[in-house]
């Protein structure tokens, strides 16, 4: 149990039910509950979005929601949109806006269908989402906003999620000297957290290729105090928000793609760069990666954690 007395298995529980919603928002049109076997009716004419970060924001977003249930979460990877509108879905944060996001099959069909379509929601985070200030595509603003969100706020906790691939820009890198200017005890609290997941659109990120002790010393030199923990252990990223100090920063490591299709067409998919935008590119036209979607969409057992939750038919 953390804190707030849920326990790791029903965070586990709400981070497959998002990284189901995260890919029935890119593929899906219809069988949005897996009630037949699914057909190429099911799939969308154009599949557009990015998998690749959608696991890693669920991972830390569950983890978050669970221990700062008032925080601000800033996303810095705002390309992985589906993951967001996945959360602001399941915390019912996303019906105060767009009354059709009920949390029922409806509200399923409403988002999915909506995902990347024309007079519906952007593939990336855009000022239609609740609470987002900035287009999901121009990264590197991230850490420099959660700062400004602090400022003059004592009581706030703002939580940041940076992608590695976001980190290599100058305003990223700028932004960590900002650390030191952050009083906190006239401003609020600070959590950065480098999502660490090896690759951006097409090569590797260059901090997945830094050795740990690199690592470290980088952000130590910033003046933060490091941890470096394994995302895909909930227990030990759990542990790790329990011992938080002032200037911790988080380097939540998971494979780029986790728990998606491992390889397609002889291509390795998940912990590689093919794992950034749509792995299934054929999933209309091709038997064989259909089958291979129906599969990742049972292996979360989204069904069954859908009447758990208490959502209704």
């Amino acid at each position: 149990m953390n804190g707030l007395g849920v326990s790791t298995e029903d965070i586990n529980k709400r981070i497959a039910f998002c990284n189901y919603l995260s890919v029935a928002q890119i593929f899906l049109q219809d069988n949005f509950l897996l009630n037949r076997p699914l057909a190429f009716t099911d799939i969308k004419p154009r599949l557009l979005g990015h998998w690749g970060s959608c696991p890693g924001i669920n991972i830390a977003y569950a983890n978050l929601a669970a221990r700062f249930p008032k925080m601000k979460f800033i996303l810095g990877p705002g390309h992985g949109f589906p993951a967001l509108q996945a959360n602001l879905f399941f915390d019912g944060n996303l019906v105060d806006y767009y009354p059709e996001a009920t949390p029922n099959l409806h509200g399923i069909e409403y988002i999915c269908k909506g995902f990347s379509w024309p007079y519906g929601f952007p593939s990336h985070s855009s000022p239609m989402t609740p609470g987002v200030i900035a287009e999901g595509g121009e990264l590197g603003y991230s850490l420099a906003s959660a700062y400004g969100a602090a400022l003059g706020r004592p009581d706030e906790t703002v939580v940041v999620l940076i992608g590695d691939g976001e980190l290599e820009t100058a305003t990223a890198l700028g932004s960590l000297n900002l650390n030191r200017l952050l009083d906190t005890s006239r401003n609020g609290r600070v959590i950065p957290i480098l999502h660490l997941n090896g690759y951006k659109i097409s090569a590797p990120t260059i901090y997945s290729r830094c050795s740990e002790r690199e690592l470290m010393n980088l952000f130590r030199g910033f003046g933060y105090d490091p941890i470096l923990v394994d995302g895909t252990n909930t227990n030990e990223f759990q542990l790790a928000l329990s011992n938080l100090k002032p200037n911790s920063f988080i380097i939540m490591q998971t494979p780029k793609g986790y728990t998606g299709p491992k390889e397609v067409d002889g291509i390795k998919v998940e912990g590689n760069y093919a794992a950034h935008q749509v792995p299934l590119p054929n999933a209309k036209t091709d038997e064989n990666q259909l089958k291979m979607l129906e599969k990742w969409l049972q292996s979360y057992n989204f069904k069954e954690l859908y009447h758990e939750f208490a959502f209704e038919d």
